[in-house]
């Protein structure tokens, strides 16, 4: 069975109140980076993979795409993203990342922003993209940083008063699922080394164009309490491929 958390209630409303949920991009700490990677949308046709709200959809109308497809699982999500879109040129589909199954070549450029590390079989969603793609096409991604999904605790280690101390990283070799606590919530995620992520887009015929692991930007070290912090680890990895 796909997992569904956003459509529980209770994990639901505790996501509503994140920052990024309420105020969009640019509360995103990787946002500054990630844009950076996005292609020229205009004119493009573009499909964003876990759309969640539609901020990428939106953005992606900005800046002049030609039409925007946005899937996601989540009844939830969905609701949430047509309620603030009014464009007839983004459309939302309810529809799990695994089951797409577009023609061949139908987008411009694919974006899916902090779902894949959902998925346990990566590999057949990136040969699904690359199918989809134009040639010449773009996919850009985002997912948790291998360093930051290798321990299921996904937490600093903390000293006797409470102070962060570290990052640990262990068990980083071993791939595969890993149960975080995460929004109160137990959730299911599966755990990739940088290799393997580099690999999986090469084997699907892909050519890796950008690496980059995010920082927050220096405006939101100073704005935001504890983003100081995430100088000391990135907590996403951030990969921009093209199709051979």
């Amino acid at each position: 069975m796909k997992q569904n958390k956003y459509d529980e209630p209770e994990f639901f409303a505790n996501y509503s109140q994140m920052a990024r949920s309420q105020q969009g991009l640019e509360a995103a700490g990787e946002w500054h980076e990630l844009r950076t990677m996005l292609p020229d949308l205009k004119d493009k046709d573009v499909l964003d993979l876990g759309c969640g709200f539609g901020w990428h959809c939106r953005y992606a109308r900005q800046q002049q795409a030609k039409s925007v497809l946005g899937i996601d699982l989540s009844e939830n999500m969905l609701q949430r993203a047509i309620q603030m879109t009014d464009d007839p040129k983004i459309e939302y589909r309810l529809q799990a990342i695994e089951d797409i199954d577009f023609a061949p070549e139908q987008f411009d450029v694919v974006i899916s922003s902090l779902a894949l590390h959902y998925l346990q079989r990566l590999d057949e969603v990136y040969a699904k993209i690359n199918t989809c793609l134009k040639s010449g096409g773009t996919l850009v991604l985002s997912v948790e940083h291998p360093i930051f999904t290798a321990r299921a605790e996904q937490d600093w280690h903390y000293g006797a008063q409470g102070e962060i101390q570290h990052w640990p990283v262990d068990h980083y070799q071993q791939e595969g699922r890993r149960v975080a606590h995460f929004l109160d919530q137990d959730v299911v995620k599966y755990h990739r080394t940088v290799a393997t992520h580099l690999n999986e887009l090469t084997n699907a015929g892909f050519v890796i164009q950008q690496v980059a692991e995010s920082k927050p930007s220096s405006d939101m070290v100073v704005q935001v309490p504890g983003m100081r912090d995430e100088l000391r680890r990135p907590m996403f990895l951030m990969i921009a491929a093209s199709k051979v």
